[in-house]
């Protein structure tokens, strides 16, 4: 039987194969991988550096996975310790270098300061505005958990 043949007849017969079985496991939606995406650390640089307290960037990639074991389910707890991750640090500066040529974040040349550009915090806002969307979700726990990081820093300080 040739190739047309073939087909002829499956469709006479109305034949049709069964679908390929799938294994129904539970899958994070933000996996390691994920964390390392830089359109997600670019979001999360952009919500860090809108408000009035602005990271260093001396210390941006350590907010940064502090931040995100903050907030991804998968790291809560966790012995990871991904603020100390080189591949994180160094897509971060990527992610950073990427909103300062697209003109969506800025360097403070004498504090080294990080802060959104108007542009950016626009983004942010757009973004927030989808208040069901996972990402806007995300964003609000990371600048929550910001808040914290800098309070404890400051009781930290005090003490």
């Amino acid at each position: 039987m040739n190739y047309d043949d073939f087909f002829r007849e499956a469709e006479k017969r109305q034949l049709r194969l069964p679908p390929p079985l799938r294994e129904a496991h539970f899958q994070s939606s933000l996996d390691n991988e994920a964390l390392f995406h830089l359109p997600l650390l670019a979001m999360v640089i952009l919500t860090l550096s809108k408000g009035s307290s602005k990271p260093q960037m001396s210390e941006l990639g350590q907010l940064v996975g502090e931040c995100l074991e903050r907030t991804v389910a998968g790291f809560k707890g966790s012995s990871q310790d991904i603020g100390w991750s080189a591949n994180l640090r160094i897509r971060t500066v990527k992610a950073l270098t990427f909103l300062e040529r697209t003109g969506l974040a800025e360097v403070d040349s004498r504090n080294s300061a990080i802060s959104a550009t108007s542009k950016g915090r626009e983004i942010v806002k757009h973004v927030r505005d989808q208040e069901a969307s996972p990402l806007a979700n995300a964003l609000l726990i990371i600048e929550r958990s910001f808040e914290n990081i800098r309070a404890e820093r400051r009781i930290r300080e005090e003490v």
